[in-house]
């Protein structure tokens, strides 16, 4: 038996590139579904999480779908806005803590949100570094968004135009960096945060420019209580303590858009006036993101099932072609069986030399198909942060 297993070792090393390729296609079909296995579960585990953790969700009439996914991974989706005022009026009729979401601009790729103070304690998000947002222009980053673009205290960062060339509306805000978030591994960590004063600034509904009081040059006109500038004014694009106070909102704010409302009821009895309350509205909805969820992912294990499936076919395909690279190989190596043979080798060895190759093949084969199956449960949480 060790005669068998040295000639059939040298076979192995002596052809390895051939032996090499071999075992990682077997590895690599066998793992497959044990890696797909790993990432589905994974993606359960984490969306059912956040989605748990999340009693409910208001926005205006549309997909649910959509709405969930703005709200719990700030994906910039279909939606009509949500009118301040919703806020204001479930606060004063309603026993719930209720926390509004402003989903739409981006700095860099990164998406910003447009929120209230009470959103970090009901994430369990800490400050590692720094200080939260005191006044408008201000952002907190999240911790991974912080170390892939070098982020600290005390830096900036601006916001993404919606348009290359957009005059009149959406433009560049250069916010402070006022504190970094600690991780606690959910799209959190990729966000940076504002409050809802400073996404509407984005929007272009509040801007400061100098004074026109002290600049005759810039006036264009004069109404009774009112000074028109023309098009020389010059308008910030970064809050400061000298010009904050020229910041000012335009029209009625409570018609200003928001794109969610994430609601915190005391107790069931108030969830369940909510749900009957949204139940009748024409032009809102309220969705539990935990329903949601579990008949997402019923859609996504149907998925699974129909892509094992698939794999199993290409893994059966794949066994029976690498039986016959086997069968053709031996065929091709019968002059050397027979020399060895003529040698003194007993034809009981030579079996077991062919099938030893084999063996050390399939053994190859499951060390790269567990390889890879460790290196998907390492990557997975990264895989699913890329693919949300």
């Amino acid at each position: 038996m060790r005669t068998a297993f040295h000639l059939a070792a040298r076979y192995v090393l002596r052809h390895r590139i051939q032996s090499a390729l071999l075992a990682g296609a077997l590895g690599l079909v066998f793992a497959l579904p044990l890696c797909l296995r790993v990432l589905i579960e994974h993606a359960q585990q984490e969306l059912r999480a956040r989605a748990a953790a999340t009693p409910q969700i208001v926005g205006t009439r549309g997909s649910a779908l959509d709405l969930m996914m703005t709200a719990l991974y700030f994906k910039r989706e279909n939606l009509l806005p949500l009118p301040f005022g919703a806020l204001t009026e479930l606060r004063h009729n309603h026993s719930a803590t209720a926390i509004p979401l402003h989903v739409r601009y981006q700095a860099q790729g990164a998406p910003i949100v447009g929120t209230e103070l009470e959103y970090f304690p009901f994430r369990g998000l800490h400050l590692a570094a720094g200080k939260q947002l005191s006044r408008l222009g201000d952002c907190v980053v999240g911790a991974t968004l912080a170390k892939q673009r070098g982020l600290q205290p005390g830096g900036h960062i601006f916001s993404t135009p919606e348009q290359a060339f957009d005059m009149a509306g959406v433009y560049p805000l250069k916010m402070r960096v006022t504190g970094i978030l600690t991780p606690n591994g959910t799209p959190d960590d990729e966000a940076l945060f504002v409050d809802l004063k400073t996404c509407w600034l984005i929007e272009g509904r509040s801007h400061g420019h100098d004074d026109l009081k002290k600049d005759e040059s810039v006036v264009l006109k004069k109404e009774e209580g009112n000074i028109v500038g023309n098009a020389a004014v010059r308008m910030f694009n970064e809050v400061t303590d000298a010009n904050i106070a020229s910041f000012h909102f335009h029209g009625d704010v409570s018609t200003y858009p928001i794109s969610a409302v994430i609601l915190l009821p005391q107790n069931a009895k108030a969830e369940a006036l909510l749900a009957g309350h949204y139940a009748r509205s024409k032009e809102q909805q309220l969705i539990r993101p935990r329903d949601e969820m579990e008949a997402l992912l019923t859609q996504l294990v149907r998925l699974e099932g129909f892509a094992a499936s698939a794999l199993l076919l290409t893994a059966t395909a794949a066994l029976l072609v690498t039986a016959l690279v086997f069968a053709l190989s031996f065929r091709l190596r019968q002059r050397e069986f027979a020399t060895l043979e003529d040698v003194g080798v007993s034809r009981v060895s030579l079996i077991s030399v062919k099938v030893l190759e084999v063996l050390i093949i399939g053994l190859a084969a499951a060390v790269i198909g567990l390889l890879l199956l460790q290196f998907s449960s390492f990557a997975a949480p990264h895989l699913l942060r890329w693919a949300l």
